[in-house]
């Protein structure tokens, strides 16, 4: 296991990664204390995202709702926003070709509850993982149920999965026509298996993951002009549009995010 602190505004930050990490797995131990409440908005990501909570963290979606105990994020939740002052967290990012095995179907709609997914399963998973001695004990764990699941998941259409791999590597910045082309598919047989073994129109989903790159380079306190560049926006009113369509935010309020701030300590 890897491990690292960081200070977030009152917050300090404990974080943990395992020391191996699985093909389409990211998993990251969140440990934060704050004098006072905090509330992180989530950024989107090119991933679904599992959060399990053992401390007073609260999920809450543009509706409202709140979930206590974590929950599963998909690809375009809306706004979504972490709040608490005890947090403990498991976080596990599931490439949307993995997802698909893992829960039994695409792109889960917002935010769902574990137990929507997994049923009486997810309480079991919880509790071993809240008594579990370490992080790399609860690593160990989660790989194996992720394992489990993922062999008696449905298949992907190989076709899908190379589709997405492709706009992955490309940072979003690959043409659909190219990708049915190179494929053998038509565009048409394209959108309608990748939109729904993935959860979203391939147009879409390359929009995201190009909007990815550009939240990490804005982070770094790249300038606006210089990421459209970059990220083959046509220009920084483009790029802005698609922060606002993502995040809710403009491309200044995406770089001084604070989810964005603990993010590369353990995705890097």
């Amino acid at each position: 296991m890897e491990a690292g602190s960081r200070r977030l505004s009152a917050a300090v930050w404990d974080l943990a990664i395992p020391a191996r990490r699985q093909p389409g797995v990211a998993m990251a131990g969140f440990r934060g204390r704050a004098p006072a409440q905090l509330a992180l908005q989530l950024v989107p990501y090119p991933a679904v995202t599992v959060f399990i909570e053992f401390g007073d963290g609260v999920l809450i979606d543009d509706s409202g709702t709140h979930r206590t105990g974590g929950g599963i994020v998909g690809l375009t939740p809306g706004a979504v926003t972490a709040v608490g002052r005890d947090v403990d967290c498991l976080q596990i990012r599931l490439s949307p070709v993995l997802a698909r095995a893992v829960f039994g179907a695409g792109d889960p709609t917002g935010v769902l509850p574990l137990d929507a997914v997994w049923g009486r399963d997810a309480e079991r998973l919880c509790a071993r993982l809240y008594i579990a001695a370490s992080w790399d004990e609860r690593f160990a764990i989660a790989t194996t149920e992720l394992a489990r699941r993922r062999e008696a998941g449905p298949a992907m259409d190989p076709e899908v999965a190379a589709a997405w791999h492709w706009m992955a590597h490309s940072h979003g910045q690959v043409r659909i026509e190219r990708i049915a082309d190179e494929l053998g598919w038509s565009r048409k047989r394209l959108w309608s298996r990748f939109g729904t073994q993935i959860g979203l129109p391939p147009k879409r989903a390359a929009q995201l993951i190009r909007f990815d790159d550009a939240a990490h380079r804005l982070a770094t306190g790249t300038a606006p002009v210089e990421v459209a560049d970059a990220c083959g926006y046509a220009d920084q009113s483009h790029l802005h549009r698609d922060a606002r369509l993502f995040a809710g935010m403009t491309p200044a309020g995406v770089a001084a995010a604070p989810w964005l701030d603990v993010d590369p300590v353990a995705w890097r």
